[in-house]
């Protein structure tokens, strides 16, 4: 059997700040935008060349609205894989991204968590080669 992760919902509270953070901050691409509702679009972004995308969802009540940022509870939520850390290290610092742990040589790899725009935590990771 065969399986993969085609897709990871993250709640926002606008789209098209979410859109701009992900694609000008990020450098992700929008690879969807499609209106479904007065209130509701379809809208993926992805890292380029990644077969894993998210799906951003505005926040639509009270519950959802709450854990805009807190998805993982506090812990670092997605894992962003580099073949180049420093570049995109440099690029997303340049770009005013908040690194919360300064940089670090792991046993896996090269290491920084950072904020997004609403505060979820995220492993930059330049993986060693195997």
């Amino acid at each position: 059997m065969k399986q993969q992760l085609g897709q990871i919902t993250l709640l926002v509270k606008d789209y098209d700040e979410a859109i701009q953070y992900y694609t000008a901050i990020l450098d992700f691409e929008l690879l969807e935008d499609t209106k479904m509702s007065e209130t509701k679009r379809w809208v993926r972004v992805s890292p380029p060349g990644s077969s894993c995308h998210l799906l951003l969802a505005k926040a639509a009540d009270e519950t959802q609205i709450s854990q805009i940022g807190l998805q993982a509870g506090g812990r670092v939520f997605l894992f962003l894989y580099t073949d180049d850390f420093w570049r995109d290290y440099k690029n997303y610092t340049s770009r005013g991204v908040e690194f919360i742990r300064e940089p670090a040589e792991e046993d896996f790899g090269t290491v920084s968590v950072f904020k997004d725009l609403y505060g979820n935590l995220w492993d930059l990771i330049q993986p060693l080669d195997k």
